[in-house]
């Protein structure tokens, strides 16, 4: 349910598309760069455009020592070290331009983004809202990250409002309380995605897939009879929608297998199809409790120490995984050679 990738995907695309609008279009500085200037800036360009981001640094940091107030070095810099993930850097490199030239947009919109990626939320976002009152329909991938910067400094209707002009919608409007609550989760700020998505309900409690969600938080939270109603609901009002299905039929199982096992505390079978399930769900560590207790009642079923190992496996117990592995495998092989 967690997000990380995304972010870093975004911010690529984003300083690509800056970039690429700094080598191409070539924002004017306050007094025009000579010709010498440009020429020398030729080659680091076609490096960072070919991908060769560090070749391209060490040029221009060659540039810096014979002629450190070369005019333009800072913005080339600036883009050069935001390309090469030395994000402390290039805030350094993007203030100098921003500072020699108010208009260079790109390394207004650069500081931003690498003030975001160094972990500073709270420093991006006047830059990032600067971006939003040149770009306010194109740049949807600045928007997203000022929303998430929003989020991380805990300003949610200022982040609702970011998304809700990604997406064209009203800032107060149901649907506008579901997509924060959806990135809020993933950010995971879990209580107020829950927050936002019930209020989501109670502006429009039909909207498309707000049932959903919530019932998708409740499952996640083990809080089975919760989601079972939610995703009922979801589906009598969107019948046709597939995870719904298969996400109630996940929540029936979770809870017949609990009534089983309250029927009988002794059902290996149970825990381990309970360990199954949540294994295949992401829930490493309940998997491993309910495996675990599984192995408690039976503890040369080669089954539950296969699964268990795939548990530890994914909380990173990696040692823990290979003893499970090898006990799955050594118990099988006992039962293979016995006689039918």
């Amino acid at each position: 349910m967690r997000h990380s990738m995304l972010l870093s995907v975004l911010c690529i695309l984003l300083a690509a598309g800056a970039a690429e609008g700094a080598l191409q279009d070539k924002q004017p500085l306050p007094a025009a760069p000579s010709q010498s200037s440009e020429t020398q800036f030729d080659g680091p360009r076609r490096l960072l455009q070919q991908g060769k981001n560090e070749e391209a640094v060490g040029e221009l940091q060659k540039l810096a020592a014979t002629n450190p107030e070369m005019r333009g070095l800072s913005h080339e810099l600036g883009i050069a070290y935001y390309k090469s993930g030395d994000y402390l850097k290039a805030i350094e490199a993007l203030k100098k331009a921003s500072l020699e030239n108010p208009r260079d947009n790109e390394s207004i919109q650069l500081l931003g983004l690498s003030n975001y990626l160094a972990g500073r939320p709270a420093d991006a976002i006047p830059l990032l809202e600067k971006v939003q009152g040149w770009y306010p329909r194109a740049n949807v991938d600045a928007s997203y990250i000022l929303g998430v910067c929003y989020i991380q400094t805990k300003d949610y209707p200022q982040a609702r409002k970011a998304f809700a002009r990604m997406f064209d919608v009203a800032p107060d409007s149901a649907a506008a309380y579901l997509f924060t609550a959806r990135v809020l989760l993933r950010q995971e700020f879990d209580p107020v995605a829950e927050e936002y998505a019930e209020k989501a309900i109670s502006l429009d409690p039909k909207l498309p897939l707000a049932h959903f969600f919530v019932g998708e938080l409740h499952l996640y939270k083990s809080k089975i009879p919760e989601a079972i109603s939610d995703f009922q609901a979801e589906l009598a009002l969107n019948p046709g929608h597939a995870a719904t299905y298969y996400k109630l039929a996940d929540a029936y199982s979770r809870i017949l297998l609990q009534r089983s096992i309250w029927l009988d505390s002794t059902n290996t079978g149970a825990y381990i199809l309970m360990g199954k399930v949540l294994e295949k769900k992401g829930e490493a560590e309940l998997a491993a409790r309910a495996l675990q207790h599984a192995l408690s009642v039976d503890p040369n079923n080669s089954v539950a120490h296969h699964l268990l190992g795939q548990a530890y496996q994914d909380m990173g117990k990696t040692e823990d995984a290979e003893r499970e592995r090898k006990l799955a495998q050594q118990l099988q092989d006992v039962q293979n050679t016995k006689p039918d």
